[in-house]
């Protein structure tokens, strides 16, 4: 299950997906030319979604820092001495105590609040709860998540570098032929396969089943990952474009689960870089080598133009 390794994540781009997506639009009979106009207005409006949903005050786009923290105690702040710093707020928040996998923080005064309480301790992990435990102060708010059994302190704040720079999302242009009609093979129910992350961790993510396509004529497959919400079906893909057209640590794409007929519809043209592609500070999964395509997927958003994330691919 995506908890607890992933499951913080998942729950994030389920979040965005839900936001930005709309309902997909009839795609069989009819004019082809009418067909692909709704097509593309389906397309652009997601790509509206999608660019405010990314820019949010507090979306991925405003983080500033992901740090682990073994067992102990650390003063948190925004002097340069504090053991995690802090972009702006009080020169002490704080304590942050760490053990065992809990943690807790004792603010040191009103102007920081504990979970929208000002100036009372919290515990910061709740694995039955699914929003985070916030600690803020002024604009900056940070969280405790767990990767791989290791805590640590994803910071936000909407004055980030990469909020109030950001250069915007290019895309291919829309091309009707890259919404296509895929079938779907499911796995035995418990089947899991392995998935990388930019941190180097490998998790066993659901693995419900695959779904196979044809591009001009050659068949093509791609592994999903169950995605948090239950509802849809998750990609982690790359293609021939990787590392040169588009971000070179792949791609992300959603598609519904499968109808009474086994088939869903998977449109390339809202292939959407992964938060990486943006801030060093995340923790996004990466293409399982089932899921390279050897085909050169020109549709979709296309590599950043603004300063990388990570950028070792």
């Amino acid at each position: 299950m995506l908890e607890p390794k992933f499951l913080q994540f998942f729950l994030s781009i389920a979040v965005l997906i839900l936001a930005t997506a709309c309902s997909d639009p009839e795609t069989d009979g009819g004019d082809p030319a009418t067909r692909a106009e709704t097509l593309e207005r389906a397309a652009m409006d997601w790509r509206e979604r999608r660019l405010a949903t990314l820019t949010e005050p507090y979306g991925w786009l405003s983080l500033v820092g992901l740090e682990f923290v073994p067992d102990g105690e650390w003063q948190v702040g925004s002097d340069d001495d504090m053991d995690l710093v802090m972009p702006a707020g009080p020169s002490l928040w704080g304590k942050l105590i760490i053990d065992a996998g809990t943690a807790r923080f004792e603010p040191a005064g009103e102007a920081v609040s504990v979970d929208g309480r000002a100036g009372q301790p919290g515990e910061l992990v709740k694995p039955d709860r699914d929003e985070p435990v916030w600690v803020e102060a002024e604009e900056v708010r940070f969280q405790v998540l767990a990767r791989n059994d290791r805590l640590a302190v994803r910071t936000r704040w909407p004055q980030a570098d990469s909020l109030t720079e950001f250069e915007g999302l290019d895309y291919y242009e829309f091309d009707a032929d890259w919404v296509v009609s895929a079938r779907f093979e499911s796995h035995p129910p418990g089947t899991t396969m392995p998935v990388g992350s930019v941190l180097g961790d490998i998790t066993e993510e659901p693995n419900p089943g695959a779904v196979v396509f044809e591009v001009d004529g050659r068949e093509h497959r791609l592994e999903a990952v169950a995605a948090a919400d239950g509802e849809r079906l998750f990609f982690i893909f790359a293609d021939r474009t990787t590392g040169s057209e588009t971000y070179g640590a792949g791609r992300f794409l959603y598609a519904d689960l499968p109808g009474d007929d086994g088939h869903t519809v998977l449109d390339f043209n809202r292939a959407y870089n992964p938060p990486c592609a943006f801030t060093e500070y995340s923790t996004c999964p990466l293409p399982p080598p089932e899921n390279r395509l050897d085909v050169r997927v020109e549709a979709g958003e296309l590599r950043y133009a603004g300063d990388p994330g990570f950028t070792d691919y």
